[in-house]
């Protein structure tokens, strides 16, 4: 096992010296956009009313250097007055105000209150064990941190949250309260980019949770590798899933490759991504090097090599117009031939479908629908599912389907308002579930599994933002048919939360 650690660490050290040979584009390198970060509700409406140009389609989070050359790009000038201040709101934020190397501090505290402690309230009643509702009072603080020069910039977001002790999907058993949100060094280059931390990631239509890469999982460390253009562009990413101990430690990996392709540049139309995942396991088991190779697929290399794995093949893909179409598809398991009993394995797949647009100069919608198989996820060996820390890499539920419709109306300067209308079918598969052996695969059904709860959500949600000063609301009246998996069953339950948040921060040179 020692030799093949030694081999991973030399491929990296060879990645990472070719590309640092590579000509800079700019001196300093650029952060991230937190996926999480105030601002992105509004960015998400200016691109879905065709104010500003996506500048990384299917792909999230956003450089705070593309998008500023995306809202640069923007003549303010044919915009309502409340776009055209937000546009300028988000350029006083994320342009640099030094030039060169430089630090950055910002603080920044909070407090709200809610009547759930998770983080999407449509999570309510679902999964193993199902998530509870808890009403309570939440405060919060947190530091930031970050360093750029050169071609490097290294950040570090520690955060204090109470409404973590009151999460589900919150495992931490020691300080159970404090998380971080991001801690990265990434080093940035003109045709390439290499990245060690933790930092929110979704591959996928915007908006919309990736159905095998996601912001679901809390505080994941990987490693990001990328090379590539403007218009089409390599990535890998790796990453350690935690361990278990069944009687011997059973490590466990999970690797994603990807091709992205946008043929106009920043002005073309289509983006395409064409992407693959591994999952795997073992007692002892070390990284084998040869998953990590960007140039080949591991669904193919595991048959060569004598090893085994969970493999995802799948695809997104986005035509940017007056109307914007995407989607995403990923197939885990298919069984062509019906000759034995394996080979009834029900089909195991998820896909998204949707479209948004402008509704007027100050007005956007969204709509889509996405559906997830009863067996998604889950394996022969059951330590192969993409799961880190019991949430989901990707997606937190299976064996169900939703549409949403949502739209965004910047009412005046600072304040968005959302109203949304949500409907989703839950069976009781879920990822953790072992999965069912062989002879129950005749009775597994491909969707739904046992009695189908359905809750349908009518709400509306708010941003106001005005310098340092954040305040974020949302309500919602929830219908639920069958409640708790119980057939005829019903439930009406009404949630709601409200949240103020005030941050402060310095930019200076660094000496």
């Amino acid at each position: 096992m020692r030799g093949k650690k030694v081999r991973a660490a030399r491929w990296s050290w060879l990645v990472l010296t070719a590309l640092g040979a590579m000509p800079l584009v700019a001196q300093t390198a650029s952060p991230y956009v937190s996926m999480h970060h105030w601002a992105m509700p509004y960015v998400e409406y200016l691109i879905a009313t065709g104010a500003i140009v996506d500048p990384t389609p299917l792909t999230r989070p956003i450089r705070q250097s593309d998008l500023v050359r995306a809202l640069e790009a923007t003549d303010t000038s044919r915009l309502d007055a409340p776009v055209a201040a937000t546009v300028r709101h988000l350029l006083a934020e994320f342009r640099p105000r030094v030039s060169g190397s430089h630090y950055r501090i910002t603080l920044g505290a909070g407090v709200a209150a809610a009547s759930y402690a998770v983080r999407d309230p449509l999570e309510l009643g679902r999964g193993v064990p199902p998530r509870p509702a808890v009403s309570r009072g939440f405060a919060s603080g947190s530091g930031e941190l970050l360093l750029a020069f050169g071609p490097f910039v290294a950040v570090t977001h520690p955060t204090v949250d109470t409404r973590l002790q009151y999460d589900p999907d919150w495992t931490s058993s020691g300080d159970n309260a404090t998380r971080w949100e991001e801690g990265y060094v990434s080093g940035q280059w003109r045709y390439g980019e290499a990245f060690f931390g933790i930092l929110d990631r979704n591959w996928g239509p915007s908006g919309i949770q990736g159905v095998l890469l996601s912001d679901d999982p809390y505080s994941m460390d990987h490693l990001y590798l990328s090379i590539g253009t403007e218009r089409v562009r390599l990535a890998t990413i790796a990453t350690e899933l935690d361990p278990i101990d069944t009687g011997v430690v059973v490590n466990r990996y999970e690797i994603h490759h990807r091709l992205w392709i946008k043929p106009g540049g920043t002005r073309g139309r289509w983006t395409v991504a064409l992407w693959e995942a591994s999952v795997l396991s073992g007692a002892g088991r070390a990284l084998e090097p040869w998953y990590l190779n960007v140039a080949t697929l591991g669904v193919l290399r595991q048959g060569s090599t004598g090893t085994n794995a969970n493999s995802f093949v799948g695809f997104d893909l986005e035509r940017r117009a007056t109307t914007t179409l995407y989607g995403q598809f990923m197939l885990d398991d298919i069984q062509l031939a019906r000759k034995t009993a394996t080979d009834r394995k029900p089909a195991s797949y998820a896909f998204t479908l949707g479209a948004k647009g402008r509704v007027s100069r100050a007005a956007s919608w969204m709509l889509f629908y996405t559906r997830v198989t009863n067996l998604t996820y889950r394996n022969e060996d059951n330590l192969q599912a993409p799961l880190y820390r019991f949430l989901g890499t990707g997606r937190n539920f299976s064996d169900y389907d939703q549409a949403t419709a949502t739209a965004s109306w910047l009412a005046g300067r600072g304040l968005l308002i959302t109203p949304e209308v949500s409907v989703v079918r839950q069976g009781e598969g879920d990822p953790r579930l072992p999965h069912p052996l062989p002879p129950a695969y005749p009775t597994t059904p491909t969707l739904f599994e046992g009695v189908v709860q359905r809750v349908v959500r009518f709400a509306v949600g708010g941003s106001w933002q005005y310098h340092g000063l954040s305040v974020t609301a949302s309500g919602g009246l929830h219908l639920i048919h069958n409640a708790g998996h119980i057939a005829g069953a019903s439930d009406t339950r009404w949630l709601g939360s409200i949240g103020v948040r005030y941050g402060l921060s310095w930019e200076r040179a660094l000496p």
